[in-house]
């Protein structure tokens, strides 16, 4: 493989620029296609950021372009072990961003299709709660941890991607797996179960009825508002169902006539999006423990809010 500075001079445009290009594809744009969306997941799931996850996608297709194809054996384990460096090179970087961001940082919302929902464990893997689970893990345990848990890969294909030993990530799988254990919610959550939360909430909220809304709120409810100093949101976690039911009452109250509510798929899980006369202002999604809502995630920063117009393709599978 050549230098990433030689793979940059070489060539700076994406497979679908050159895809277009004559109308014929090359194997490795093909290879690269064929891969792409499982890519993207693994890229994604490691950031918590699309934004992000296409710059390390980029990154990625200037060095395969750059390697000498014959010699790769498999290549989605060889595009994963690129994917993955790149994303943990891009995770350290992101890490200093986060320190200087205005108020609680939440990830970056996906629309995604009902099979991304029918994929239990891909769902639960990009759920809003789930990707904060995986914000407490270092760079490392993070990168282990979904390429183990979540793709299934083995240890000596997860040892090139992070530059370890097969028994050190093992030792790595081992304790990030007990790590997130003690975080990820407690016990299955079906999807209608959770929609069926939602649409309690929402009746709670469309109504001002706050006793409705305390029934579906745990006690210990959590509220992180993520508006990245450019929307209003609460500039750190709020606890406690009474407080994050007023809260939610008085600013949903202020807004009612120019607001609406409706239910969608949001990272493979049912989740709740308002508009503002018109206009998405707001993703709503929630982490469901014991039949009740345990945490409530709202992002308004209008730049995480891109992903919201059209559906994201997520996969664990080759096209």
């Amino acid at each position: 493989m050549t230098s990433g500075n030689d793979d940059h001079a070489r060539d700076t445009t994406g497979p679908g620029e050159q895809h277009a290009r004559g109308g014929r594809t090359d194997p490795a744009t093909e290879a690269f296609l064929a891969h792409r969306n499982l890519l993207f997941t693994v890229a994604y799931e490691m950031l918590g950021s699309a934004a992000d996850a296409e710059d390390v996608l980029q990154e990625t297709w200037l060095r395969w372009t750059g390697v000498d194809r014959a010699a790769v054996r498999d290549e989605r384990a060889y595009l994963v072990r690129i994917t993955t460096r790149q994303a943990l090179t891009r995770l350290r970087t992101l890490g200093r961003r986060k320190e200087s961001y205005v108020g609680s940082w939440l990830p970056e919302p996906l629309l995604t299709a009902p099979d991304v929902a029918e994929d239990v464990m891909l769902a639960d893997s990009v759920s809003m709660a789930m990707l904060l689970v995986l914000e407490t893990l270092a760079p490392t345990e993070r990168a282990v941890f979904v390429l183990r848990e979540v793709f299934a890969l083995g240890y000596d294909e997860i040892a090139e991607a992070v530059d370890r030993s097969p028994a050190a990530v093992r030792q790595i799988a081992h304790r990030a797996r007990a790590h997130v254990a003690d975080r990820r919610p407690r016990g299955a959550v079906s999807p209608a179960e959770t929609r069926s939360a939602l649409d309690a909430f929402q009746r709670a909220v469309e109504t001002g009825d706050l006793q409705g809304l305390l029934d579906v709120l745990a006690p210990d409810v959590v509220l992180v508002g993520d508006g990245g100093g450019v929307k209003q949101a609460v500039l750190w976690p709020l606890s406690g169902a009474d407080k994050v039911a007023r809260l939610l009452l008085a600013g949903l109250g202020r807004v009612a006539g120019s607001s609406s509510l409706r239910r969608t798929l949001v990272n493979g899980r049912p989740a709740l999006v308002m508009c503002l006369d018109g206009e998405l202002d707001t993703v709503l999604a929630v982490r469901m423990d014991d039949g009740l809502i345990t945490g409530l995630y709202a992002v308004r920063n209008p730049e995480k809010l891109s992903r919201m117009d059209a559906e994201t393709a997520l996969s664990r599978q080759v096209v």
